[in-house]
């Protein structure tokens, strides 16, 4: 049994997993500061409570870069600076008694889906959150990709769509999460709101148009079989997934063969099922369902 924690943007997601089952779950919102910390070892505690048996391995999700080798997160939005440098794996060990494995939230959706979600069994697939920013992550023939320093695959909402448009906090110009996401959003406007209503069908279009874009230049880059859309935003159903499918086949590299595309139906629950699967394999072996095949 694995306890999940997902240091998202907005939520700290905690889940206690046994098998595909999820056995306890809660949430707590972000503060921002290392407070954060302390709330989710209470939280955690909180979850075990509930279960019959105790854990036995922890997995961490945090929005940013891990290094492949120390675990540690390299850099994250503002929201978590307190947890760059920080050793997760030290810090588990402390509250729970527990060793832990470190992932970057994107890819850890994608091992969750690929392993026992919406895309089980696919070995080579791509995954687009969107909403806060644009979190991708990419696996190739059963191996996630994480490359030398960590970077590979999950900086996809970071390529330049526009090169006449605006500096990214990253520091690239023109990048899709800089176009298309909800901090590029007009001050007062929500993203259900522009997606659920016809009160914005402008920014409506150019965000689909955007995402599209992004989405073709991940297709033309790792070749999948299928991608994963995932994100809040994502419960508007076709009125998102349609019309950023219809872009990636209209501008696809003519040899090419269309991916499939498949949106999660519990998308909470990705980045836990990932870590679970991640958690698990170094209790037990070293490889993830697919890499084992």
């Amino acid at each position: 049994m694995e306890l999940c924690i997902d240091f998202g943007g907005t939520e700290i997601k905690l889940a206690v997993i046994d098998g595909t089952r999820v056995v306890a779950s809660g949430s707590i919102p972000v503060l921002g500061s290392p407070a954060d910390l302390a709330a989710a070892a209470t939280e955690a505690r909180r979850l075990l409570t509930e279960t019959t048996s105790p854990a036995d391995a922890v997995g961490i999700a945090v929005p940013g870069v891990v290094d492949p080798t120390s675990g540690r997160m390299l850099h994250a939005n503002a929201k978590y600076d307190f947890l760059e440098g920080l050793d997760l794996n030290v810090w588990a060990l402390t509250e729970f008694g527990l060793s832990a494995v470190v992932e970057n939230d994107a890819r850890a959706a994608l091992i969750g889906e690929t392993s026992t979600g919406s895309a089980a069994g696919e070995r080579d697939a791509v995954l687009v959150t969107l909403g806060t920013g644009i979190g991708t992550a990419a696996m190739i023939d059963g191996m996630p990709l994480r490359g030398r320093t960590g970077h590979a695959g999950i900086l996809g909402g970071h390529l330049t769509v526009d090169l006449d448009g605006p500096i990214c906090p990253c520091g690239n110009i023109g990048c899709g999460e800089a176009l298309a996401s909800t901090w590029a959003l007009p001050s007062g406007t929500t993203m259900t709101e522009v997606f659920t209503t016809d009160a914005h069908p402008e920014i409506r279009g150019r965000f689909l148009h955007v995402w599209g874009a992004v989405v073709t230049s991940l297709v033309h880059s790792y070749d999948p079989a299928v991608v994963i859309l995932s994100g809040g935003i994502l419960r508007a159903g076709d009125a998102v997934r349609a019309p950023i499918e219809a872009h990636v086949r209209a501008h696809l590299w003519p040899s090419m063969t269309p991916p499939h595309f498949v949106v999660p139906p519990e998308p909470e629950l990705s980045v836990a099922r990932g870590l679970s699967v991640l958690a698990r394999a170094t209790t037990i072996h070293t490889a993830t369902p697919q890499e084992e095949q």
